[in-house]
């Protein structure tokens, strides 16, 4: 028995029709600020001081870095030039080594914080949740409604 070649697309139709309905994914895309849900653990007040910390020297050396480029650009001078790139790279390294301590402070209350947004995150039909500001800095999120911000009922949760 063979198919006339006018029914074929016919017979394929009903595949074709389900195919994006059985591909559409159920279920919800939120945020949570972490750093406002950190603020609010007990036992974030080290890593908050770790925090502080390595903003503030990082700023000021960001300050100096910014002279003694507006230096070397002036004077163009191989002095002024070769400390603009000393600071750089000391940057780099400061820049590194504060990474790794606030990675070490976080790792407590991560273990913390993980299981608790996780929790609220199924309780409230969640599928994927977002860090805020990682969102909002590498423009990975456009836009979000406010009924997205599962912050709240973290903090709430943590309490």
């Amino acid at each position: 028995m063979t198919l006339n070649k006018r029914f074929l697309p016919l017979l394929l139709l009903p595949l074709v029709a389900v195919a994006p309905q059985a591909q559409t994914p159920k279920g919800k895309l939120g945020y949570l600020n972490v750093q406002a849900a950190v603020k609010a653990m007990p036992g974030s007040a080290n890593y908050l001081s770790v925090v502080a910390k390595a903003d503030s020297d990082l700023a000021a050396r960001q300050k100096t870095i910014q002279n003694l480029a507006k230096t070397a650009n002036a004077t163009k001078a191989a002095k002024d030039i070769t400390a603009l790139q000393n600071a750089q790279k000391a940057y780099a390294q400061a820049q590194n080594t504060h990474m790794q301590a606030i990675n070490k402070a976080m790792q407590p209350l991560a273990a913390k914080l993980n299981p608790v947004v996780a929790k609220t995150a199924k309780a409230n039909g969640y599928t994927v949740i977002l860090d805020q500001r990682v969102a909002a800095q590498s423009n990975l999120v456009v836009y979000a409604n406010a009924g997205a911000d599962l912050t709240p009922a973290v903090i709430k949760a943590l309490k």
